[in-house]
C-alpha cells in the first residue's frame, strides 16, 4: 500500500524515463520485448527487426501499438457507446465480435 505523501509525489517522480535516457537502453532487447514486437509486427504486416536495442524496441512497440490499435487509446479513438450499450473503438467493435450492424 502506498502512503499519501508518496502518492502526492508520484507526478514529480522520475520513475518513468524516456527510452533514450535508460542506462541499459543500448543493450539487446529483452525476450518479452522480442516476443511482443514480433506479434505486433505480424499484426501490422511490417517487418520485424531482430537487432533493436531495449530503447529502440520500446519506441517501436509504442509505434506499432498505435498502428495496431493496442495499448493506450488515442483521444480520437476512445471508446464510444453504441445504441446497444456495447463499447466500440475505431468502429471495429461489431466486426471483432463477429456480428455486423451494417
Amino acid at each position: 500500500m502506498t502512503d499519501k505523501p508518496t502518492q502526492q509525489m508520484a507526478d514529480q517522480s522520475n520513475t518513468e524515463k524516456r527510452p533514450e535516457d535508460w542506462t541499459t537502453g543500448d543493450e539487446s532487447m529483452t525476450g518479452a520485448q522480442r516476443s511482443y514486437l514480433k506479434t505486433l509486427s505480424e499484426e501490422a504486416k511490417l517487418p520485424f527487426d531482430e537487432s533493436l536495442t531495449k530503447a529502440q524496441a520500446s519506441i517501436r512497440i509504442d509505434e506499432l501499438q498505435q498502428i495496431t490499435g493496442r495499448g493506450q487509446p488515442r483521444k480520437s479513438d476512445e471508446a464510444q457507446t453504441t445504441e446497444s450499450g456495447q463499447a466500440e473503438a475505431d468502429g471495429q467493435g461489431a466486426e471483432v465480435r463477429g456480428v455486423s450492424d451494417r
